[in-house]
């Protein structure tokens, strides 16, 4: 089976190189040209950790190919996976423009009967809305042949599929080779059957499958991100209380994670959630329920605690710092999670642009995000490594979850530092043990 994925970020590269390592031919599409070029070249354009050995070796192995020729891939594929970019518009509606753009390409390239899957997170009807706009394409070049007396057969039919994806940026290849489950939004039942022996290696496995409705997928979809972010929120704010009464979240949400109705899973304080998916997702959930009429106040405050996060992390560099104007503050995680370079609606990046908004100056680290960072502020002091970063300044804040920032040597840190102070927003030390090496500690909800 020849499949086309068109878009070549998180989600398409993953997805193509995945379904390319399930043995299918596959090809990616996109438009930027230089982005091909680097695939092209063996290069990749993103950090996914296991992506960068399993592009090189489906590519070895003849499966997987890199283009900018649309139709080309399209006219030569059965199935074609739609992987582009939803972004936020001013209003927290998602823009579907380029979803959109791709279905009307998509069109005039049919040839004879296809698949078309949706794996972009866009508000419930879309599916059947680029079921529209393909059929009316297909319908224009029809009339407008019959108008040159032109001879022309039929539109060549189609099935549209809401297939989307659940993938954590940092995991993303684990996840798709051992997914919670498989939503498969489907019409007909010639779809399906395609959709089954596309994803056979996983049905296989006993892999969960959701054969549902299109809209119902699409709704799945949000529903999963939104409650997760919720989660994150919750939990925040238990942490800030904590803060107030003297209790210790960690031992709360380890309480809470105990409970099989709860689970252990985002229930992590820290400076916020960030990332291309939930912040987004939030507010284009918000705006369908705002298009229905529905005041959905729940998801309203999950947004405006994720934004008032940010605030409570640098108050608490202010309360310990006192004037921020002239201070110098090392900085440690810039991406907004660790095991990736994404720092989209990064909470490191909002903290800092409040830090600097207040005369601070930063230094700081990121092991792979720092090249995304250095095209929104070059005025930063980018270091080799944590210590460098520690260097003379004031005060160290861990904003980022990284594994390597669990281990750090603390004496050594204390003796780099101005002022032995240690502001911990992702809870990756013990207080005690910290505070015993002479480091004043601040966490999240920590006692």
């Amino acid at each position: 089976m020849q499949i086309s994925v068109i878009g070549t970020g998180y989600v398409g590269l993953v997805t193509g190189t995945c379904l390319a390592d399930f043995g299918l031919q596959v090809t990616c599409v996109d438009k930027d040209g230089s982005k091909i070029e680097l695939l092209n070249s063996g290069k990749v354009p993103i950090y996914e950790p296991n992506l960068e050995s399993l592009i090189s070796k489906n590519v070895a192995d003849g499966r997987l190919s890199f283009s900018t020729n649309l139709k080309r891939a399209v006219g030569q594929s059965q199935v074609i996976f739609i992987a582009v970019g939803t972004p936020s518009k001013n209003d927290g509606s998602a823009d579907l423009s380029q979803v959109e753009e791709v279905a009307g390409e998509i069109a005039c390239s049919l040839n004879d009967y296809k698949v078309i899957v949706n794996k972009c997170t866009v508000p419930v009807g879309t599916a059947c809305k680029l079921k529209q706009i393909i059929a009316n394409s297909l319908s224009s070049v029809v009339m407008g042949n019959l108008e040159k007396k032109q001879s022309q057969p039929k539109p060549a039919p189609f099935d549209i599929i809401s297939n989307p994806e659940f993938l954590r940026e940092g995991s993303a290849i684990y996840d798709f080779t051992h997914p919670d489950k498989i939503v498969i939004g489907y019409e007909t039942e010639r779809a399906r059957q395609i959709m089954q022996e596309i994803y056979r290696p996983l049905y296989l496995l006993d892999a969960p499958f959701i054969f549902t409705t299109l809209e119902t997928a699409e709704m799945i979809k949000y529903a999963c991100n939104t409650f997760l972010a919720t989660k994150i929120s919750f939990i925040n704010e238990i942490a800030n209380l904590c803060d107030r009464v003297g209790a210790d979240v960690h031992q709360v949400a380890g309480a809470m994670g105990m409970d099989g109705r709860i689970s252990p899973k985002f229930l992590h304080p820290g400076p916020g959630f960030g990332g291309s998916c939930f912040p987004k997702d939030t507010r284009a959930l918000l705006s369908t329920a705002k298009d229905h009429s529905y005041d959905f106040k729940l998801l309203k405050a999950v947004g405006e605690v994720n934004e008032r996060q940010r605030q409570i992390v640098v108050a608490k560099i202010e309360k310990a710092l006192g004037n921020l104007n002239g201070k110098n503050i090392a900085i440690l995680g810039l991406a907004f999670k660790q095991n990736t370079d994404d720092v989209r609606e990064s909470p490191a990046l909002d903290i800092i642009k409040m830090l600097l908004q207040k005369g601070a100056q930063i230094r700081c680290f990121d092991p792979m995000a720092m090249g995304n960072t250095g095209k929104i502020f070059s005025a930063l002091t980018y270091c080799a490594d944590e210590y460098e970063t520690a260097q003379n300044s004031d005060a160290l804040v861990i904003l980022t979850e990284w594994n390597q920032f669990r281990n750090l040597n603390l004496p050594k840190i204390k003796k780099l530092l101005n002022n032995p102070i240690l502001l911990d927003m992702r809870n990756l030390y013990e207080p005690d043990k910290v505070r015993k090496i002479g480091f004043t500690y601040i966490g999240m909800g920590r006692r």
